[in-house]
């Protein structure tokens, strides 16, 4: 029983004939009554009454609402394949560093959901090494965070934005009211300071400011802890520009210029293996909408 026997039928009681369904089926006459004799070859059972008017037989008429359901089924089948392969619908699912959440992917989403408005995403926020983790794990189709925490050798990395490092303390802080508007900080300047310990402090190892990670006073990784910690005057942290809220009223992010350092943020997925189509059209959105709209 072929697909396109089916079809013939519909077309045939649907147009009342066998010469408007030939026409609709782009078909002669002989090839369309071919194909119906066929199908009731295969069946077993005539399925229109001998004659030349389109009228079905009791079998015919039980058939004719197993067929419309099948193929009704069948067709929403290949639509939906169809718009999955084109990326119109379906899955992904990213993971980011939480700066990115809150600052860069809202507006990427937005873009995105108006251009695919029925495809699900999964988004998960995670710290710079867990998100190489679940991509490397298999557990998403794309990561967005920081390439000095992942595999180069397993990892198609895309920077997106360069992300200056900076220092975070009360506004109160003499740090920032001994400061010139036109000056940055030193880490030797850091040094009277209590410390507190961040995730995104690994990006002072191997300079002179590590220097300030041993001596920490607190180790916070939670976001929300450490913006606790700093309003309490329970010390300074540093941490790149993005993390930093906007319209903060309590504290103050201030350039961090000797060493002078940048949290390389980019777009990440598996090397040599593809993603899903939906997956690839947010990938592509993403580069494109940074490259065209995002400063800092």
């Amino acid at each position: 029983m072929k697909l396109q026997q089916l079809r013939h039928f519909l077309f045939v009681v649907e147009e009342g004939g066998f010469r408007a369904a030939a026409d609709r089926a782009n078909r002669s006459q002989a090839a369309l009554s071919a194909s119906i004799k066929e199908l009731e070859k295969t069946l077993g059972q005539r399925l229109f009454e001998v004659g030349k008017k389109a009228i079905l037989t009791p079998f015919g008429e039980t058939c004719l609402p197993k067929m419309e359901q099948f193929l009704t089924v069948y067709q929403a089948l290949e639509d939906d394949l169809r718009a999955s392969a084109s990326g119109d619908k379906g899955k992904i699912r990213i993971a980011s560093v939480p700066s990115l959440v809150t600052k860069l992917l809202p507006s990427v989403l937005v873009e995105y959901s108006k251009k695919y408005p029925d495809i699900e995403i999964v988004l998960i926020d995670d710290n710079s090494v867990g998100v190489a983790n679940r991509l490397l794990a298999g557990e998403i189709d794309l990561a967005l965070g920081n390439c000095t925490s992942i595999d180069k050798a397993n990892i198609d990395f895309t920077l997106l934005i360069s992300d200056p490092i900076g220092v975070v303390c009360l506004k109160a802080n003499e740090l920032n009211n001994e400061l010139n508007q036109s000056q940055g900080l030193t880490w030797q300047q850091l040094m009277a300071q209590p410390f507190i310990y961040n995730g995104t402090c690994r990006l002072l190892e191997n300079t002179p400011a590590e220097a300030l990670n041993r001596r920490a006073r607190y180790t916070v990784e939670n976001i929300t802890s450490l913006f606790s910690l700093l309003r309490n005057d329970l010390g300074i942290t540093t941490l790149p520009k993005l993390a930093f809220p906007a319209n903060e009223p309590d504290l103050v992010w201030i350039d961090l210029v000797e060493p002078s350092l940048n949290r390389q943020i980019g777009i990440f997925k598996l090397a040599n293996k593809s993603i899903s189509p939906p997956a690839q059209a947010f990938y592509n959105l993403c580069i494109a909408y940074v490259q065209e709209n995002y400063w800092l």
